[in-house]
């Protein structure tokens, strides 16, 4: 009896969570505007309400797939009785109800974590944060009980099976990719929401900014991974071989990325200088309004996509206009409260402030080509003026021209000082990085392939760069020091993050190179006993056998692999056929290696007892992913380090009108 209002007490709970979101968003902004310290204490317990009933709302709809209620029109779309329980688990966020309920609880648990992470900041800078991410949360719920009810149901003509999940999505990387994904795109409502209240408090001093870096970065951080691992995922799932595709869903998960990056590094200039604050604050609004866009192209059926849920258009219309309201709103409020907040503060143009602006105006240039390249098409054909498509040469001409300058200047920033420097000094400390990493991208090329490849040696050079210039800054850091372990203790974490994290970007700009400019591909066709060499491994197939697995037949072929003559491995790529949906899969074959992938895609039955076999051989091509991990593992770092939480002393003090002030503040 329980099983069956099981919907039902979900669906209570989602509505319940729209209501404390509602008085959330109302009442503890009302009480700074009438400073009332009552209204504005509503704030935490009514975060930490609607987190709980989103959270029951979530239960109850994995329940739900649990039990195989096919009564609720979701589970029935999305599940069957014979899909192993662990991807009835993942299958709730599955399709576009589901996830945008995912994306719900998440923006509900980030409003939990700063109510019980917060007891340091002002009552008043908590009120309204809460209250922002109570509007946001508003505007999802809304979408989600309108228009997007996981709940609905199919009474009492339910059907008696589900019609299963999409066998895409069968696989380990659903469990984990979507979560991180979101975790990074509804982490940037915090610094959102920070930004917003510290525009209509009229403050933004040391403390509101030693905040928000550890939840900038915590974000970014779970959207890299998120990132991450959907291009792992797209790599070994989708039997292509391919590691990013510049597919619009993938554009758009990498757009918040590009701008949360820029923020991070205009956060850190404004904490130490007090400089940037209007720009900080605009990235800060972009960076989440990008976030939603990457919502409504996802999710409003405007794009056509292995990625993306194709919807009807009034969902697309509803966060089309939430999307607006969001935007509009908060860069009215930047309009008219920005100059309260901002000051210059002077620096020369050979400094780390010059150099981290650089950084950011390449950032965002980045950020835009992305943007036009997937937005053009679609604002094309929605005016009826024709379709285009933009592909991966438009995005490799600019984007990689553009990383490149970027790498120079990531090279500069870490061993400049702020505010100014000689040229002479910056030219001595990096006159040794800059002929190494030139040196040996020159000769890598001859060593590992036998031949010079320009293309080779400026990806290297770019990686060697970052990494030989980073080695130079931690050189001059420790020297001084009694002893080395002595000096590495002094570093902030925050430093080992930045260090972490650019040497992740080298890793991965190496794994792009080499991958791109050294891959092996080899379309055969192939019979029992046949074999052909590839990358000087010798794929011989033995045999195929016919599997049945939970929810599925598969043929799966033997092919042994050996060089120079001697047996190394046997690796068993699959033609899947799922039964529920009668779609076929390729489950692909990997050996994976730290400097090469081997990978095997079994195609189609040729007829004659031959079938079609894709190999591919891949050298690096897990640096890119290691790189990824690198880049959120220093993100991570930076978010531990204590001076992020020392902020007590400094809540009250009022933003310094110069750079004196500024000094004085920071005493």
């Amino acid at each position: 009896m329980l099983s069956k209002i099981i919907p039902e007490l979900g669906h209570f709970a989602l509505i319940l969570a729209l209501l404390m979101a509602l008085v959330q968003a109302v009442v503890p902004m009302a009480g700074t505007m009438t400073r009332r310290p009552l209204w504005m204490a509503f704030a935490k317990p009514l975060a930490s309400g609607q987190f709980l009933f989103l959270a029951i709302a979530y239960l109850c709809l994995t329940a739900s797939f649990l039990l195989d209620d096919f009564s609720v029109a979701y589970v029935a779309n999305n599940s069957n009785s014979m899909l192993p329980w662990y991807y009835k688990t993942t299958a709730v966020w599955g399709s576009h109800e589901g996830s945008v309920l995912l994306w719900s609880l998440m923006l509900g648990g980030w409003g939990f974590a700063v109510s019980q992470c917060s007891s340091q900041l002002p009552r008043d800078m908590v009120a309204r944060v809460l209250s922002v991410m109570g509007m946001v949360c508003v505007g999802f719920l809304l979408f989600v009980l309108i228009t997007s009810n996981p709940f609905e149901r199919l009474l009492p003509n339910m059907p008696q099976d589900g019609a299963d999940l999409n066998p895409l999505l069968q696989d380990f990387g659903l469990v984990i990719h979507p979560p991180m994904l979101y975790m990074g795109y509804v982490g940037f409502s915090v610094v959102f929401a920070f930004a917003i209240a510290g525009l209509i408090g009229g403050r933004l001093d040391a403390a509101w900014t030693r905040w928000a870096r550890p939840w900038t970065n915590l974000a970014w951080a779970f959207l890299t991974v998120g990132i991450a691992l959907g291009s792992w995922w797209a790599y070994y799932e989708l039997g292509w071989g391919g590691w990013w595709f510049w597919d619009p869903v993938e554009n758009a998960s990498l757009l918040p990325w590009l701008a949360g990056t820029a923020l991070i590094h205009s956060l850190a200039v404004t904490e130490k200088r007090g400089s940037f604050k209007s720009w900080t604050l605009l990235l800060a609004i972009t960076t989440f309004s990008l976030s939603l866009l990457g919502t409504f192209l996802v999710r409003s059926g405007v794009l056509t996509s292995v990625h993306a849920f194709a919807n009807d258009p009034a969902r697309g219309t509803f966060i089309l206009v939430l999307l607006g309201l969001t935007v509009g709103l908060s860069l009215l409020v930047f309009a008219l409260r920005a100059p309260r907040v901002s000051h210059s503060i002077g620096f020369t143009w050979l400094s780390r402030d010059a150099l981290l602006l650089v950084n950011n105006i390449l950032l965002v240039i980045m950020t835009v080509t992305v943007l036009l390249g997937t937005v053009y098409p679609l604002l094309l054909d929605a005016l009826g003026l024709g379709k285009i498509s933009v592909g991966p040469p438009y995005f490799n001409a600019l984007f990689v021209p553009l990383t490149g300058l970027l790498c120079v200047f990531m090279g500069l920033g870490p061993s400049s000082r702020w505010k100014q420097m000689s040229g002479r000094e910056l030219f001595k400390r990096l006159l040794g990085a800059g002929i190494s990493a030139v040196v040996i991208a020159a000769v890598a090329p001859f060593v590992y392939g036998g031949q010079w490849n320009l293309w080779v040696s400026l990806g290297l050079v770019m990686a060697l760069w970052i990494v030989l210039s980073l080695g130079r800054d931690l050189f001059d850091k420790v020297r001084n020091a009694s002893n080395l372990g002595v000096g590495m203790k002094r570093l902030s974490p925050a430093y080992w993050g930045m260090v972490v994290g650019h040497m992740g970007l080298a890793v991965t700009i190496i794994g792009v190179t080499m991958v791109s400019n050294y891959n092996i591909e080899r379309n055969v066709r192939l019979a029992p006993g046949d074999s052909v060499e590839v990358a000087g491994y010798t794929f011989a197939m033995q045999g195929l056998r016919e599997r049945r697995g939970a929810n599925f037949i598969a043929d799966t072929a033997t092919i042994d692999v050996s060089r120079n003559g001697e047996h190394r491995f046997t690796m068993h790529p699959e033609k899947r056929l799922y039964l529920a949906r009668g779609m076929p899969m390729t489950d692909v074959a990997l050996r994976p290696g730290l400097l090469r992938d081997l990978y095997v895609a079994l195609g189609e039955d040729l007829g004659d007892g031959s079938w079609a076999l894709r190999i591919q051989f891949k050298p690096f091509v897990r640096w890119l992913w290691l790189g990824a991990l690198l880049m959120a593992a220093g993100g991570m770092l930076a978010v531990v380090d204590k001076r992020y939480r020392r902020v007590k002393r400094r809540a009250q003090q009022p933003v310094a009108s110069d750079a004196s002030g500024f000094k004085e503040a920071q005493a």
